[in-house]
């Protein structure tokens, strides 16, 4: 969690990750809304960006918030710590990183909570959640920190690379 932080292009690559998973999340809450702005011109997405946030605080309040802040933090954190892993041991260090793909698809659209039910078929059954999907929301953040613990540092691999493990 922390390898972002230990330098200035990694907390870089953290806010810009991060604020394009933030804008895909709250654009991705009214799609139609959102192309139809942004299909006028360019100079709405400020306007698209402001107006949907509201609406997010108003019908879900500050909690709704923080879960979409939180999972476009740890995304921008996986993202970093992939490129990092790729970057220093190369293509078989995608086995660590797919550790994380899980949490990411468990998580699923942490706007609306009904990412990996949607994607299954069973967006329907989002009514049948209690608090209208938030459990399912930070339980795919907690999985996505599980798996994020489970990927390690890129730069202190308990195995070096090119040994026989």
């Amino acid at each position: 969690m922390t390898y972002p932080f230990e330098s200035w292009p990694g907390t870089a690559g953290l806010v810009l990750v991060g604020f394009a998973t933030y804008v895909l999340l709250v654009g991705s809450t009214m799609p139609e809304f959102t192309l139809q702005m942004l299909g006028d011109g360019l100079h709405w997405f400020d306007d698209v960006l402001v107006s949907l946030t509201e609406t997010i605080y108003r019908t879900d309040g500050l909690s709704g918030l923080a879960i979409i802040g939180l999972y476009a933090l740890l995304t921008g954190v996986a993202v970093v710590n992939a490129a990092a892993q790729l970057r220093l041991v190369g293509l078989s260090s995608l086995t660590d990183i797919s550790g994380v793909v899980p949490g990411l698809l468990a998580s699923g659209c942490a706007s609306c909570g009904a990412g990996l039910l949607g994607f299954l078929g069973f967006a329907g059954a989002l009514t049948l959640l209690p608090y209208d999907g938030t459990l399912l929301q930070l339980g795919g953040l907690v999985l996505l920190v599980f798996f994020l613990g489970r990927a390690g540092h890129p730069e202190r691999c308990a195995i070096a690379p090119g040994t026989d493990g």
